[in-house]
């Protein structure tokens, strides 16, 4: 059976093999030697809780929620609590490992339930974006540098152009985060998928000095949080968005209501990649922690990024909630708490600087150079607040 060979920066071959499992995000640093470092976060136990979400509105209509479509984050948190038994270090966004003066970070995702609307749309090229940005926008939370991508393409009879378009995402996910695509897998497992689907998985690997690491130990209460624009729903949250779209009785190709695209174009426009950015803030100083706002939402995401003790308040009027986020959840009824657990909310990434840095970033932001809001500060006592 022939590997197909794609050109980057080094050539690379591209093995048929088999098996994938689809598990819920953990990121560890586990090598027999040398002895790998901690996550970079500090370690804490968030105690969380999903809604069920089971009573009626007025109209009688069920609300909509994340684990009433299938996804439990509390079963997600309760499996990262047991492998941390087995692999101490569990809980940040990346792992990272010792390397001279400098730490290898390391992170590794998929796009999710994603797919199946790439399936449905026939949007294929955007998808390999999905997926680098999932895995360096983890990364870079420790102040890492992205140096190279993997990825892993399985599907039941390989559609070579289909896998084609899929392969260029990727390849312009690592443009835009200026790291090589090293290599991958592709898999042809007949009878495993569906006809015509796919699955998708990645890792991607940085590096930053070891007196560089954000690792939010240094965060204390009067800490602003900024808040980076994302490009839509990015590629968490997609088993409730599903059936948000099956029970509203839009199609795909119908106008997203409030907005100016079809609702299959906005439901798959690609992840925004922070990478460029962020480490250019980074590199003017005053960073102290930063959250990639995925799945768990800002209820879950921030908090892993705070020492104990610390937690936030969230100003719900700092930015305008895009016409996407209010469509899905007028669409499915669901309520503040579940839509802020879930989804990002127009708000992808979440950093954490002092109160200058803050000013100089807004600046930056309202003369154009970057796009970001202040949507809170870090305050005394556990847990996220909205206001």
């Amino acid at each position: 059976m022939e590997a197909r060979i794609l050109q980057s920066s080094s050539s690379s071959t591209y093995c048929f093999s088999s098996g994938s499992i689809n598990r819920h995000r953990f990121s560890s640093s586990v090598s027999p030697s040398p002895k790998p470092l901690s996550l970079s976060f500090p370690q804490k136990t968030i105690t969380t809780r999903v809604l069920s979400m089971s009573k009626k509105n007025e109209d009688d209509t069920e609300s909509l929620s994340y684990k009433g479509s299938g996804v439990d984050i509390d079963a997600g948190t309760e499996l990262v609590r047991r492998i941390a038994k087995m692999a101490p270090g569990i809980g940040g966004f990346g792992g990272l490992f010792p390397l001279g003066d400098s730490y290898l970070v390391a992170g590794t995702d998929g796009v999710g339930t994603k797919l199946k609307l790439a399936f449905e749309t026939g949007i294929h090229h955007t998808i390999g974006i999905d997926l680098v940005a999932m895995s360096v926008n983890d990364i870079v939370t420790s102040g890492a540098k992205p140096l190279f991508f993997l990825d892993y393409f399985a599907t039941s009879r390989l559609d070579v152009d289909l896998a084609e378009k899929v392969i260029k995402g990727i390849v312009d996910g690592c443009g835009q985060s200026d790291c090589a695509l090293l290599g991958g897998e592709t898999a042809e497992m007949p009878d495993f998928y569906a006809e015509g689907e796919y699955d998708l998985s990645g890792f991607a690997v940085g590096i930053v000095k070891k007196d560089s690491v954000i690792n939010g130990k240094n965060i204390v209460a009067g800490d602003v949080l900024i808040g980076l624009p994302s490009s839509g729903v990015h590629s968490n949250g997609f088993s409730l968005v599903r059936k948000v779209v099956a029970r509203s009785g839009l199609s795909l190709k119908d106008e997203l209501p409030g907005g100016s695209t079809t609702l299959g174009e906005a439901l798959m426009a690609p992840t925004t990649i922070y990478v460029k950015q962020v480490l250019d803030i980074i590199s003017r100083g005053g960073v102290k922690g930063i959250a990639h706002i995925t799945g768990g939402g800002f209820t879950d995401n921030i908090p892993r990024v705070f020492p104990d003790g610390l937690g936030a308040v969230i100003h719900t009027d700092a930015w305008e909630l895009p016409p996407l986020f209010k469509w899905i959840q007028q669409s499915g009824r669901i309520e503040d708490s579940e839509m802020r657990r879930t989804f990002n909310l127009g708000i992808g990434m979440v950093l954490v600087v002092s109160p200058e840095a803050a000013s100089r970033i807004l600046g930056e932001a309202k003369n154009g150079v970057y796009a970001g809001y202040r949507i809170g500060e870090v305050i005394n006592g556990e847990g996220v607040t909205y206001h």
